[in-house]
């Protein structure tokens, strides 16, 4: 049934002005819904470049088919308009759950995030025709006045899409977290859509119609609002689903979830964003790899540890003979308060920050070496302790550039050690990373230990096998001139490694990689 003309609207600018509000709040809803789907894809999936690629190509695309489909909805433009607001207030705003409860109970969102990428973009691409339509209505604009129209329309839709943006992180996020974030922001977005047509164009409805517009509304509100109850029961839940039933600590600090499992006096394991940082199992064996060769290699008074914020590779270092100083610079405030208060992690890091030759430093690693770097003086050793070069975020750390800031701190016969991540299952990575190092001006001496557990970043995604499969992580010693640690049976002339660990001979394919810079990253997601 085709809607009545409406009657005349008693002050078309005050009509006018409401409509252009909604506009504002719709579009700074969905912008959150979109920067949600793309933050939470990227915590699970990892990748934040292929995950953003994915959910933006994909939204755009989907407004562009709501809109033509919005064009069979003009002439009941308020009803369609209040639904889809409905529908799109319960579809976003349970989106961020419902992609967790498929990561965490099936092992995989993917498919889940193409699909709400595609309803959400599809609702919210259908906003625009309807809006043009209702703001036509209450508008005293002449038809040839159409393109202000059109501009006061997008300048609304604009800004709400700027505030939006600019409230996810920095307000939504950080105060509310993911889950709560996309619910509160669906009930905004029910009740700006079912305030406009109720209020404005509610007595061009029929009576049925406005029934079943402001029921919809009222079930969409209730479902978000049980929902937001249920928030904190759903994530202990979906914890134990993908972490065990061991969870100690969980927090969500202003850089990433961290996550501490395993019973009281027992063995534990340290999750950052989702991926595996400590396994009790081998929490010797890593440590001692990254760090040993590089302190045996040479003069090793004054260490700086690059990440390392749970302070297992601070004990190692802190247990040499001989080091008189250790500076730890950690992005995540958070990390470091957890391995000093902590009971269990502050003993296995041998309470190494109560040590006072242990100096931390909140601060990005990157930017630090840009600029306190300077000033701090030299190092005869560096510890490049960072997420896995096939992280996106961790890209910068492993980049030319990086390692060329790193060699600026560098003591005249320092020597530099980075984890470059697993050589088994990601060699072409690993070379990369060899070869980066070298093309900072630095000789190389590339080895890798072997371990029991996935390593310092692999995650709980079951795509990635079994927790307890035999894995290896690489490093890569370096130094100008080449390192050459003391001798040791079974290694190369010249080179000590601890037990469980060799010396790796690169491919002959591996020659010609090229190295990985800020502006050309050639890690694979």
């Amino acid at each position: 049934m085709i809607e009545p003309l409406p009657a005349p609207v008693s002050s078309p600018r005050s009509g006018r002005f409401l409509v252009l509000a909604v506009v504002f709040i719709c579009a700074a809803c969905g912008l959150v819904y979109e920067l949600e789907l793309v933050a939470l894809a990227s915590y699970l999936i990892g990748d934040s470049v292929t995950q953003a690629s994915v959910v933006l190509s994909v939204m755009v695309f989907a407004m562009g088919v709501g809109s033509l489909l919005a064009k069979r909805l003009r002439c009941r433009a308020a009803v369609g308009f209040g639904l889809i607001e409905t529908t799109l207030a319960l579809v976003g705003g349970c989106s961020a759950m419902a992609l967790y409860a498929t990561f965490a109970w099936f092992g995989g969102s993917r498919y889940a995030l193409v699909a709400f990428s595609l309803a959400i973009g599809m609702l919210i691409g259908a906003e625009i025709p309807l809006l043009m339509t209702l703001i036509q209505r209450v508008s005293r604009r002449a038809a040839g006045d159409a393109s202000g129209t059109v501009a006061d329309l997008f300048a609304a839709d604009y800004v709400g899409a700027l505030v939006g943006g600019l409230a996810f992180p920095f307000l939504l996020l950080p105060q509310l977290g993911q889950l709560t974030s996309a619910l509160l922001t669906g009930a905004v977005n029910a009740v700006a859509g079912g305030s406009l047509v109720l209020l404005l164009f509610g007595r061009d409805l029929s009576p049925r119609a406005r029934w079943v517009l402001l029921g919809a509304n009222v079930l969409v509100l209730a479902v978000l609002a049980l929902t937001t109850a249920m928030v904190g029961d759903f994530e202990q839940a979906a914890r134990r689903a993908v972490y065990g039933g061991q969870v100690r600590v969980a927090v969500q600090s202003r850089v990433q979830e961290i996550v501490l499992t395993g019973k009281k006096g027992g063995p534990l394991d340290l999750f950052l964003d989702g991926r595996l940082r400590i396994d009790a199992r081998d929490q010797s064996r890593y440590p001692a790899a990254l760090v040993g060769p590089a302190l045996d290699a040479g003069p090793h008074g004054r260490v700086l540890i690059l990440g390392g914020g749970d302070g297992l590779a601070a004990r190692e270092a802190l247990r040499h003979p001989g080091v008189r100083s250790v500076t730890l610079v950690e992005l995540d405030p958070d990390v470091i308060e957890l391995a000093r208060t902590d009971p269990e992690l502050a003993a296995l890091n041998g309470h190494a920050y109560q040590d006072p030759r242990l100096r931390p430093v909140i601060a990005d690693a990157f930017g630090w070496l840009r600029s306190d770097g300077r000033t701090s003086g030299t190092y005869d050793v560096v510890v490049s302790d960072l997420p896995d070069p096939d992280i996106t975020a961790g890209t910068k750390f492993y980049s030319q550039e990086f390692y060329g800031l790193a060699s600026r701190v560098l003591a005249p016969g320092g020597r530099l050690v980075v984890h470059a991540g697993p050589v088994a299952s990601r060699e072409r990575t690993f070379w990369t990373a060899e070869a980066t190092v070298r093309a900072a001006g630095l000789e190389t001496f590339p080895y890798r230990a072997t371990g029991r557990a996935t390593g310092p970043t692999a995650g709980p995604d079951r795509a990635d096998g079994p927790a307890d499969s035999a894995r290896d992580w690489g490093f890569v010693l370096a130094g100008r001139p080449a390192p050459l640690p003391l001798a040791a049976a079974g290694a190369r002339p010249g080179v000590r490694l601890p037990a469980g660990t060799e010396p790796l001979t690169a491919p002959s394919e591996a020659a010609g990689y090229p190295p990985s810079t800020l502006v050309h990253p050639r890690y694979a997601g």
